[in-house]
């Protein structure tokens, strides 16, 4: 269970031993069992939280050391050739290296992303995302509108360094989904997740509902 719990943490931190007790069916006296071992191995650590009506309550949260055990695909020592790569070719020649490998991962996934209706896409992009370490899921709000998590950023160090990556991985969402991508939140601002709002165009929609129209027409005709 000590790993789920730094999983639930990685996504929805502060939370406190009850919150976390209802998310496992488990008492909060089983919970805090393991939070104190986690928090023993300095992977975990509280703070004193007053929220709303009552006394103060303890809310927990990944330590440093926790953080570092969720994937981050670039090393310190990695950086210093991203560092070389910016002194030869400026932040666009960064930006090109990310934007390479991001269409080289979508190569072999594109003929059957393409097929897909918009929040299929979303979904099987996630899947891809998660496959780099960004912990990524899809939350389909209709056929044409879908939501994007990443609760881990495996590049986190060039991005905080590089923030030009961040906006080029919004273009790259957009490509691979065909439709318009809007961030709602970022890590590097303190959220949990990068969350990205996915919406399809217009013209997509209107298509979307004519065949469903004609759907229908066609079954109330029989």
């Amino acid at each position: 269970m000590r790993a789920e719990i730094l999983v639930a943490l990685k996504k929805a931190q502060p939370l406190t031993a009850k919150e976390l007790a209802q998310r496992f069916e488990v008492t909060p006296n089983a919970l805090r069992r393991h939070l104190k071992e986690l928090e023993a191995d300095g992977l975990v650590r509280h703070d004193r939280e007053v929220r709303g009506v009552g006394g103060p309550t303890y809310a927990f949260t990944l330590s440093e050391a926790g953080e570092a055990l969720f994937p981050r695909a670039y090393a310190p020592a990695l950086l210093d050739v991203i560092e070389v790569v910016r002194e030869v070719s400026g932040v666009e020649g960064v930006v090109g290296m990310f934007e390479r490998h991001w269409t080289s991962l979508l190569h072999d996934a594109e003929p059957e992303l393409s097929q897909l209706p918009l929040a299929e896409r979303a979904r099987r992009l996630a899947e891809l995302l998660s496959t780099e370490g960004y912990m990524a899921e899809a939350e389909a709000r209709s056929p044409t509108e879908a939501t994007i998590r990443q609760h881990n950023c495996a590049i986190r160090a060039v991005a905080e360094r590089f923030p030009e990556v961040c906006d080029a991985e919004i273009r790259f969402l957009a490509g691979a989904l065909g439709a318009p991508v809007e961030r709602q939140s970022h890590i590097l601002d303190g959220c949990n997740a990068c969350e990205y709002s996915v919406q399809a165009a217009r013209a997509a929609v209107e298509s979307a509902d004519s065949a469903a129209e004609t759907g229908a027409r066609k079954l109330a005709s029989h």
